[in-house]
């Protein structure tokens, strides 16, 4: 049984600063290559950051109401138990959180409930990296081709916890929109230091049209998860990073 809810602070830090504003306090999760390369982008965009790792933080130990009273995002690159304990103690006092990590989205209706019952922000995406977002946004139009068949092949290093990878259901989930009794394959795999390589495949009887993606280190997944925790502040809600993605590309050009 979960312990019960705790109250929100009264007004979280800075709880008026609005998407443009910095600097910052951000709590960043987990320590791993991201969660660092997250904390390096956020300070060179001149915000303060700290950062927990799994010992600090364990069982979401850290995520207290003093704490949480001084930050203004949290952003969370962990792994899918930890996430959900973040998420949980953050959303319950009502914080703003940015979640990159996947493999908890079977959860995903209780976090949104949790979210809207104390007035908490929710931002979670398969992958931030504004490349993608708009690899995301070609796959739809592809998906509206009626006389094909579609498959996915994905690549990542060697230490990489989940297969498929979380980017790869969400172009087969964007597929599925457009295809829905559609069997469309998922091919993974998992070899050497590989960032990130993302194939959509898109066969006929006369010819195959192929997209690909491919990151070459993880700065760009780094750099739209900052983004990302800039423009949830000051808002209350949860979203999907594919939803809000358009509307943060149009603030970098």
């Amino acid at each position: 049984m979960l312990a019960p809810e705790p109250d929100p602070p009264p007004r979280l830090r800075r709880s008026n600063l609005q998407p443009g504003d910095t600097p910052m306090l951000m709590l960043v999760l987990g320590k791993g290559k991201t969660g660092s390369l997250v904390a390096q982008v956020a300070r060179e965009r001149g915000h303060s950051v700290r950062v927990l790792d799994w010992k600090e933080n364990a069982g979401a130990g850290a995520l207290t109401a003093p704490t949480l009273a001084t930050i203004d995002v949290v952003v969370d690159f962990t792994n899918p138990q930890s996430a959900l304990e973040n998420m949980r103690s953050c959303l319950a006092l009502g914080a703003r959180i940015v979640v990159g990590t996947t493999g908890w989205y079977d959860k995903l209706p209780d976090m949104k409930a949790l979210a809207h019952r104390k007035g908490g922000a929710l931002l979670y995406g398969s992958n931030f990296s504004l490349g993608v977002q708009k690899f995301f946004q070609l796959t739809a139009q592809l998906a509206r081709l009626k006389e094909y068949s579609f498959a996915i092949t994905e690549t990542h290093h060697a230490s990489k916890l989940d297969s498929p990878s979380g980017t790869a259901l969400s172009l087969r989930d964007i597929l599925l929109e457009a295809h829905p009794e559609a069997q469309i394959d998922i091919t993974a795999h998992r070899v050497g230091e590989v960032s990130g390589i993302h194939v959509v495949a898109a066969r006929s009887q006369s010819d195959l049209i192929e997209l690909r993606h491919e990151a070459f280190d993880r700065r760009g997944f780094a750099l739209g998860a900052v983004l990302a925790a800039e423009w949830i502040v000051g808002k209350s809600g949860t979203w999907e990073f594919r939803e809000v993605a358009p509307q943060i590309m149009a603030g970098q050009l």
